[in-house]
């Protein structure tokens, strides 16, 4: 992406703001006038008291002189303050936008990608546009129209000097674009290794756990300062060529600037020109120089928000895979089946596609509970995730009714149905606000409800502040049968028509497993129910069985006919009951 048009997209982001912009802009102009305004009362002021040698003409140039700077101090705090409030107030919209769009993303995105890479884009980037919106349009604007009005003034003092200044004008403008192309570049690397730290911080502390466990501490430090040393030698570069530019921007300005006053003093020797009409061209020239050098300075900023932002833009651009169709109809229940009508499906990996399920066939009835089981990596999770869209297959349809579920909306279609899954999620909030998390709009009663159908209403109210209790992460402060039964009860408090149950007891001990069975005996009365399992034990009560290997079905039927089967299934059982 170019840098024009990442700051094309940028300036749409100030367009709510353009009151304010206007304001900053007027500002930003009143500043430069009196900058300009300041040098050309040199001319005069000083021709007229060399002449007159005046004290009270002295006393009133000096007094205009301050009354200048201290309007010029007035207008630069107003420009500077409402640039800072749009700078702030275009941030907080940049992330909303950016953290909207994620959560519009399918689920594919986040599998593909690493967390800290995600949160980089949303707090580094982000951070990085934040100073440019504050300091770019006052350096360009204020310091551009500062340029525009001396170098008027230039001419009016002496339009042969001027235009000879101007013929050296080529030697300061070509290394700042040469600076500019190397920053970016440079910068663009370095925001790509800020989020290679920020993917390992994420993922270690995720983990932390496993690596105590392992007493892997010394080489998780040392790959933190592998990471670490990677971004110091790619922010070097910038900073070295940040700290080259302005030393090579000093050298050709007062080069220049030096040539040129020593042949405006060789004037005043010759008497050629008036000393206060010099002093006021020298005065002018470097007033002239010292805004394109603010505006060089500004390189390191345009090029790291411009990659910053194309960063961000990456991801508001990422389509989602699992798209809903404008004209979408409400879900409201099953009325017969789900069914299967040869759904293949393939992730999308970086080194390719991975094939998780091919060419499906099977029908899920109203009421059943149906199980899928057979060795893991078979695709038992991948099918359960088709039927909320957390994917949609490569091939073939899913239907409910007869109607393929991408016709529905997708938020409709998830309310209908509760998940739970051996990956326990709860947030670190209330107990109450994680099982009422889908339907935040729930009575305490309705809360209360759902959690003794999931067999936590016991245990909570036995907690220090009963369904009032902060959780840790993760439910880190619960048992592991007490973060599930919490998120049983989130899963059936909007009663649900169709039920999910992705290995959701295989993580568990036989006690809790035994009560969490009781509460899903209670919660798939009427409602049809997709249990996933690796203890066959759990699923030799449901209505059909489904065997999964490879991707494909291999057996189907009841528990007893599958026996008889004498096949996978009873091997997987043998194994698993054996002695």
């Amino acid at each position: 992406m170019k840098s024009k048009e990442v700051f094309k997209r940028l300036i749409k982001f100030l367009k709510p703001y353009k009151i304010r912009f206007a304001e900053a802009m007027l500002s930003m102009v009143v500043v430069a006038a009196l900058t300009s305004g300041r040098v050309y009362l040199l001319k005069p002021g000083l021709d007229k008291l060399i002449e007159t040698r005046d004290m009270n003409l002295l006393k009133l140039f000096v007094a205009v002189i301050l009354l200048i700077t201290v309007l010029h101090a007035v207008f630069s705090y107003i420009q500077n303050y409402i640039l800072a409030y749009i700078g702030q107030h275009v941030v907080i919209d940049l992330r909303n936008e950016t953290y909207a769009h994620t959560q519009r993303l399918s689920l594919a995105y986040f599998l593909t990608r690493p967390t800290g890479a995600i949160l980089s884009r949303l707090t580094n980037d982000i951070m990085y546009i934040q100073g440019a919106i504050t300091s770019v349009p006052s350096k360009i604007i204020k310091d551009g129209l500062s340029s525009l009005f001396i170098l008027g003034l230039l001419f009016y003092l002496n339009w042969k000097w001027t235009l000879a200044s101007l013929i050296f004008f080529p030697f300061i403008v070509y290394p700042i674009g040469v600076f500019a192309r190397k920053m970016r570049t440079t910068a663009l690397k370095t925001q790509e290794k800020m989020a290679e730290i920020y993917s390992l911080i994420t993922e270690k502390i995720s983990g932390i756990k496993v690596t105590k466990a392992f007493a892997q501490e010394i080489s998780e430090i040392d790959a933190m300062k592998k990471v670490n040393t990677d971004y110091f030698n790619v922010i070097m570069k910038l900073l070295r060529a940040m700290a080259l530019q302005r030393p090579v921007m000093e050298i050709i300005t007062y080069f220049i600037s030096t040539m040129l006053a020593a042949y405006v003093v060789y004037s005043i020797f010759q008497q050629t020109v008036s000393v206060g009409s010099a002093l006021a061209f020298l005065a002018a020239l470097m007033s002239f120089y010292s805004p394109i050098k603010n505006i060089a300075d500004l390189n390191k900023d345009i090029q790291t928000s411009a990659s910053a932002a194309e960063r961000i833009f990456s991801v508001i651009d990422t389509e989602t895979e699992v798209a809903e169709k404008p004209d979408a109809a409400e879900f409201t229940g099953i009325e017969k089946n789900i069914r299967f009508e040869n759904v293949s499906f393939s992730y999308s990996l970086k080194e390719g596609s991975k094939i998780a399920i091919r060419n499906i066939s099977m029908k899920v009835k109203k009421g059943e509970i149906f199980a899928l089981v057979g060795p893991s990596g078979g695709g038992k999770t991948t099918i359960a995730n088709l039927i909320p869209r957390f994917f949609d297959p490569t091939d073939g349809r899913i239907t409910i009714d007869g109607v393929d579920i991408r016709n529905f909306k997708i938020s409709t279609l998830r309310k209908k149905i509760g998940i739970v899954s051996q990956d326990v999620m709860l947030f670190r909030d209330t107990v109450r606000n994680n099982i009422a998390y889908g339907y935040k709009t729930a009575s305490d009663a309705e809360v209360s409800n759902a959690a003794k159908l999931a067999n936590a209403d016991e245990f909570i109210k036995k907690l220090p502040g009963g369904y009032d209790t902060v959780i840790g992460e993760r439910g880190a402060t619960l048992s592991g049968g007490q973060a599930q039964r919490i998120c049983i009860a989130r899963a059936i408090i909007g009663n649900p028509p169709i039920l999910i149950l992705d290995e959701a007891t295989s993580s568990l001990d036989t006690e809790s497993e035994q009560i969490i069975q009781e509460a899903f005996k209670a919660i798939q009365l009427g409602r049809t129910t997709v249990v996933i399992a690796h203890r066959l034990s759990t699923v030799r009560r449901a209505d059909r069985i489904v065997v999964i290997s490879s991707g494909r079905i291999v057996e189907e039927g009841q528990h007893v006919d599958l026996i008889a089967l004498n096949g996978f299934y009873k091997r997987l059982y043998d194994l698993q009951f054996k002695g």
